[in-house]
């Protein structure tokens, strides 16, 4: 801020006063202005308004909006105030660094100053200059800029209190197509004790965190295309300095600790240019789907159901050796996916029908009338059986509540405990604390049945996972899998839990060891020596 030939101090009518345009401060508490009132009433206005001449006889209030409202209020003629020549800019310092030092300033007046300083043509700021003013960071300035990138619906909930600043700048950071969704996502709906109309219910920021990391950044490490390559996508330019990329944007993505795009669309339009450019280099790319739907109009792509995909690592055991996505054809050649997940990866596939070897089921059978019809029949029999089993299957999830109740998590959870083996059972109930009750009646299948009955929400469904991982493992190779993807999921740390168990195993173990050497340290304690003692005596 330049420095003023002069600064004046006197009373002005407050019909020579108007409110300014770039004021941060949007909001103005009715029951405060009143109460404020009263007080200039009785003392007068305290504290002089900030000012600047901006015609004849009129000022522009840099700082003292509120006082100026409740003044008129009070019915006030006259207000002392502190006229000091500003230019725009230094106005709008004068005015953010005064909001700042409210306790009431709402985050979305605060990021409007920030955002009304940066749109200033002279002097240009930078988040860092901003930063340097307010004696903010970098990163709080950038973050609280982003807020006025908000969606309409999602600063209408900031505005209302629905969601809090957490919430907010968590989807301040993302595009304004994902922020809706992204919203949804911050509530759920609680049905209890009111079958009519749900309560919304507001989820903690880390849920929100967690959601965004799982339905919105695409992780760039696991991306096809390079992340250098900027013809992609022209408009967009290379990933390397891209704003909407966590590992390129520190400042705003401090938080988020992998290297991921936010920008899907841009993800998607480059993810097309790949595959368009692959099928240039090598137009005997086989084209192929992951889904096993058919084609769609027009495509190229093969349905998964049209070829079998070639494992390029080698088996594991016996049985693996045998399957034939781990045996090699002359038919082989190389694929792209150009159509569903997993889009532009290059794939060693054989979509040849005759291969005796990846296609060995559509062998033509021997020519015998009588096994013809037989084999008809059967799949006649196999296909309505599939259909119907379908259209149960469908009418049940279609009866589903939108949010699983207590009844439909119970009903889910007694069904696949009762597919379980006694190991398996075993190690749920040990998981969960439940003994054996006294009755020699009392299986394994009834003492978790007994429990979920009187469990709560919660607790059941925390069974369900525990009993998905042990269900999803068929082998001790696959036991340790599905634990790991289990707790990868739901961002559980093993190494810390690993080093805390070696540390209790190794506790355990010294104070055996000092155990058994005090014991062999105190006299007449062994048990040759009770005998003589008792002769003695």
């Amino acid at each position: 801020m330049t420095n003023q030939a002069a600064t004046e101090y006197r009373n002005v009518p407050l019909t020579a006063l108007q409110e300014s345009t770039t004021n941060p401060r949007r909001v103005f508490d009715d029951a405060a202005l009143k109460e404020l009132a009263d007080s200039i009433r009785s003392q007068g206005v305290l504290s002089p308004l900030l000012v600047r001449p901006v015609a004849d006889h009129r000022f522009e209030i840099v700082a003292g909006a509120r006082r100026y409202r409740a003044a008129f209020i009070a019915e006030a003629e006259t207000v002392p105030v502190r006229i000091v020549h500003l230019t725009d800019a230094e106005a709008l310092e004068a005015q953010l660094i005064e909001n700042l030092q409210r306790r009431d300033v709402h985050p979305l007046e605060e990021a409007q100053g920030f955002r009304a300083l940066l749109n200033l043509d002279e002097p240009k700021y930078s988040i860092e200059q901003i930063a340097a003013k307010t004696g903010k960071s970098p990163a709080y300035c950038l973050q609280r800029v982003k807020l006025t990138e908000l969606a309409a619906a999602v600063t209408e909930a900031f505005a209302k209190d629905e969601i809090g600043i957490g919430h907010s700048l968590l989807l301040a950071k993302l595009q304004p197509a994902e922020q809706e969704q992204a919203l949804a996502a911050c509530f759920r709906s609680d049905w209890n004790g009111n079958q009519s109309k749900a309560r919304r219910i507001l989820l903690p920021v880390r849920h929100l965190k967690e959601w965004i990391e799982q339905n919105i950044l695409l992780i760039l490490k696991d991306a096809p295309f390079s992340k250098s390559d900027a013809t992609l996508n022209p408009a967009a330019g290379s990933c390397d300095d891209c704003p909407k990329r966590t590992g390129a944007n520190a400042l705003l993505f401090a938080d988020i600790a992998q290297d991921a795009c936010t920008d899907p669309a841009c993800y998607q339009a480059k993810l097309d240019g790949f595959v368009k450019q692959s099928i240039a280099a090598k137009p005997k790319l086989v084209q192929i789907s992951s889904a096993y739907n058919a084609a769609t109009d027009g495509s190229a792509a093969l349905p998964r159901n049209k070829y079998v995909e070639i494992h390029t690592e080698k088996p594991t055991n016996q049985k693996q050796r045998d399957w034939p996505e781990y045996k090699t054809c002359k038919y082989t050649t190389e694929a792209i996916v150009t159509e569903g997940t997993e889009k532009g990866e290059l794939r060693t596939i054989c979509a040849n029908p005759e291969c005796p070897i990846h296609h060995a089921r559509k062998q033509k059978p021997a020519t015998d009338g009588a096994f013809k019809a037989e084999q008809e029949k059967r799949r006649r029999e196999e296909a309505i059986a599939q259909a119907t089993g379908l259209r149960v299957l469908k009418a049940t999830s279609d009866a589903v509540p939108v949010r699983l109740m207590k009844r439909d998590l119970l009903f889910v959870a007694e069904r696949l405990a009762a597919a379980l083996d006694e190991r398996r059972l075993t190690v749920i109930l040990r998981l969960h604390g439940i003994g054996r009750a006294s009755g020699a009646g009392d299986t394994p299948t009834k003492l978790l049945a007994s429990f979920l009955r009187k469990a709560d929400e919660s607790t059941i469904s925390r069974v369900l996972v525990a009993i998905t991982v042990l269900q999803s493992a068929h082998s001790p190779n696959d036991s340790a899998k599905a634990l790991r993807e289990a707790a990868e999921f739901y961002k559980v740390d093993v190494a810390a839990i690993t080093a805390k168990v070696k540390q209790e195993f190794a506790a355990k173990e010294k104070a055996q060891t000092t155990r058994k050497a005090t014991d062999k340290a105190k006299p007449g304690q062994s048990r040759t020596a009770a005998p003589k003692k008792a002769k003695a005596a």
